[in-house]
C-alpha cells in the first residue's frame, strides 16, 4: 500500500504528431491500482477534451502545444492543472487550463462543491473573497463579476484553495489567466474535514 502522505509517482507521457505536441502525466505504480486506474482515466478524458474544444484535429490549421503542471503530490491528494496552447492564425493564439485534483486512495475526483461542507454558502463566500481582490488589484474587467460559477476552475497548492478564471473570462487576453490564491485557513469553517482541503489543515 501507499504509505499514508506518500506522493503518487508520475510519468511524463508525450505524443508527438503533425501540428501536436502533448505532454501528459500517468500515475504508475500505485495501490490500489482501482485508484491509479480512475485518475489516469480522468486524465486521459480531460486531455481529450481538451485537444476537440480547442479545434484538434477538426481545424487543420490548428497547432497544438499541451502540457502539465503538478500543484499538489502529497497527503493522499494529487491536484494539477493541463495546459493547452493552440494557434489557429490570427494575432495570438489561445491557451486553456483544466485543473484536476484526485483522492489518491480512491481515484475520486473532486469537483469545487466537494470540498465544502454540504450546504455551506461555498459560492457567496468565496465570490465575496475574490470580489474584494479584484477590488485591491484594480483589474479593468469585461464583465461586471456577479460571483464564481458553482463548478469553478480550481486546483490546490500550498495549503490554499486557488480559483482561477479563463483567459476572456473576467479581463482581456493581456491579463492572461486571473489566479486567486485563498487560504485554507481563511474558509476553515465551511471545508469538508474529510476533503482535500481538510488534509491541508492538518
Amino acid at each position: 500500500m501507499n504509505g499514508l502522505d506518500q506522493p503518487v509517482s508520475i510519468q511524463t507521457n508525450q505524443v508527438l504528431r503533425h501540428q501536436l505536441k502533448l505532454k501528459y502525466p500517468s500515475v504508475v505504480n500505485h495501490t490500489p491500482y482501482k485508484a491509479e486506474h480512475a485518475m489516469n482515466t480522468a486524465i486521459v478524458y480531460a486531455v481529450n477534451k481538451l485537444l476537440h474544444e480547442q479545434g484538434y484535429p477538426q481545424n487543420p490549421l490548428a497547432d497544438v502545444t499541451a502540457y502539465y503542471e503538478l500543484k499538489t503530490n502529497e497527503r493522499n491528494v494529487l491536484s494539477l492543472t493541463l495546459w493547452n496552447y493552440t494557434f489557429a492564425g490570427g494575432a495570438h493564439g489561445l491557451t486553456v487550463q483544466k485543473g484536476l485534483t484526485f483522492n489518491t486512495e480512491t481515484g475520486k475526483a473532486y469537483a469545487l462543491k466537494d470540498l465544502f461542507k454540504p450546504g455551506s454558502d461555498y459560492v457567496a463566500k468565496l465570490s465575496a473573497i475574490i470580489k474584494a481582490e479584484l477590488k485591491t488589484r484594480d483589474i479593468p474587467l469585461l464583465v461586471e463579476f456577479n460571483g464564481i460559477k458553482p463548478d469553478q476552475d480550481f486546483y490546490i497548492a500550498d495549503k490554499s484553495l486557488v480559483i482561477y478564471f479563463q483567459v476572456y473570462e473576467l479581463a482581456a487576453y493581456v491579463y492572461g489567466f486571473l489566479y486567486f490564491p485563498i487560504s485554507v485557513y481563511a474558509i476553515q469553517d465551511i471545508i469538508d474535514e474529510d476533503g482535500p482541503l481538510g488534509k491541508m489543515l492538518s
